[in-house]
C-alpha cells in the first residue's frame, strides 16, 4: 500500500503498456480496477532484496518515481510475472525483448568470472548476502543462507542473468570450498546427487561460508544422522581404488563395508582424521562386475582391470577397481545381501 505500508492480495492483469491491479471481494474480483501502474519508462528489479523477510519481491519504479512492490507465491512466478513484466515495458522495442529471452533463457557465465571477488561481495557487511539463524527439523544453524538466497543474490549483483546460471556459480563456490552445505537437505544433495544437481536452489537447502562452519557447533541431530550411519557391524574392509565424480582421476581409498544400516564409505588414508570422505546407503543399489575387455562408458584415466560398478538409487554410477578378480568376487558378494 502507499497511504498504509500493509500488504494486501490484488488480482493483476498485464497489458501492453500498463499494469492493473484488482480488489477481491467474496473470492471474486471486482469490475474496475482499483489502481494502475503504467509501464513507459518504468524500472524493474527482480530480484528484489530490499525487504529481508520477503524474497518474492518485484520492484517497479516509475518513471514519476513512484516505488512498487509486488509478492508473488513463489520464485518460478515472481521470475515469469518479471519476464513478461520486462516485455512490455520493452513491447515498443521488439528486438530488444528478443534479446531478452535469448539473454533469461541462455547459458553463458562471464568469462572472467572471479570467485574470490564474489565471496568478498557476498561477505560486504551492507550489501553482501544476509546471514541468518535458521532452523531445520529441529536444529538451530548460526550464519546460514539459504540455497534460493543465494541464487536470488547473485542475480540482483549481475553475476548471473538467469537460475541456471546463477546455481552454476553457486556449485563452483561449493566445489571450491568457499561455501559448504550444512544440514541434513543440502547435505544428502552434496553427498547423494549428480553433481549438476548438488546445490539447491531451494528455500529449505541451507548453506554458510566455509569458513564460518569451524565456530558452528553441529547439530543433535546432525550427530545422530552420522552416528547412525557409522553405527552399523563393519562385514568387510580394505583398499579399493574409485574413480572421482568431478575429476574422474583414480584415488586409493580406505572402503568400510557397515550392516545395520547398510552403507558403504570411503576414506582418505593420507589423512589422520577418521572420518569418511564419502560414502552411501546401500538400500536400492545395483552392483556388477565390469569386463575387463575394453574401458566401459563412463570410465576414464588409467584402468588396470578387476572393475565393479555400482548405482545407488539415486543413479549416481560409483566405478571401483580391486587389485584382484578374486577381491572384486568378494566385495560384490559382501555388498549384494545388503542391496
Amino acid at each position: 500500500g502507499h497511504i498504509v505500508r500493509n500488504w494486501k492480495v490484488r488480482w493483476f492483469v498485464l497489458l501492453q503498456d500498463k499494469l492493473l491491479y484488482y480488489k477481491i471481494e467474496g473470492g471474486k474480483k471486482e469490475p474496475h480496477p482499483k489502481g494502475k501502474i503504467l509501464l513507459d519508462g518504468c524500472t524493474i528489479t527482480c530480484p528484489c532484496l530490499e525487504y529481508e523477510n520477503r524474497p518474492l519481491l518485484i520492484k517497479l519504479k516509475t518513471k514519476t518515481n513512484t516505488d512498487y512492490f509486488l509478492e508473488c507465491c513463489s520464485r518460478e512466478e515472481r521470475d515469469s510475472w518479471a519476464l513478461d513484466i520486462t516485455g512490455a515495458i520493452h513491447a515498443g522495442h521488439p528486438v530488444q525483448v528478443q534479446e531478452l529471452h535469448k539473454m533469461k533463457n541462455s547459458f553463458k557465465l562471464l568469462e572472467s568470472i572471479s570467485l574470490h571477488h564474489i565471496v568478498e561481495e557476498m561477505c560486504d557487511n551492507s550489501t553482501g548476502i544476509k546471514l541468518t539463524h535458521n532452523l531445520e527439523q529441529g536444529s538451530r544453524y548460526k550464519e546460514t543462507f539459504t540455497g534460493s538466497a543465494l541464487v536470488d543474490w547473485l542475480i540482483s549483483h549481475s553475476f548471473a542473468v538467469s537460475r541456471l546460471e546463477a546455481v552454476t556459480l553457486a556449485s563452483m563456490l561449493m566445489e571450491e570450498n568457499f561455501v559448504k552445505p550444512v544440514g541434513a537437505r543440502s547435505t544428502e544433495a552434496m553427498r547423494y546427487s549428480d553433481l549438476s544437481e548438488q546445490f539447491l536452489d531451494d528455500s529449505t537447502a541451507l548453506y554458510m561460508f566455509a569458513e564460518n562452519s569451524n565456530k558452528n557447533i553441529s547439530s543433535k541431530e546432525e550427530l545422530q544422522f552420522n552416528i547412525a550411519e557409522l553405527s552399523g557391524t563393519i562385514v568387510k574392509q580394505g583398499f579399493l581404488v574409485k574413480q572421482g565424480h568431478k575429476r574422474k582421476n583414480w584415488k586409493v581409498r580406505k572402503f568400510v563395508l557397515r550392516a545395520d544400516p547398510a552403507f558403504l564409505h570411503y576414506y582418505d588414508p593420507t589423512k589422520e582424521e577418521n572420518r569418511p570422505v564419502g560414502g552411501f546407503s546401500l538400500r536400492g543399489c545395483l552392483i556388477s562386475a565390469l569386463e575387463d575387455n575394453g574401458v566401459p562408458a563412463g570410465v576414464k584415466g588409467n584402468v588396470q582391470g578387476n572393475l565393479f560398478k555400482i548405482i545407488t538409487k539415486n543413479d549416481i554410477h560409483y566405478y571401483i577397481q580391486a587389485s584382484s578378480k578374486a577381491e572384486r568376487t568378494q566385495w560384490i558378494e559382501a555388498i549384494k545381501p545388503l542391496t
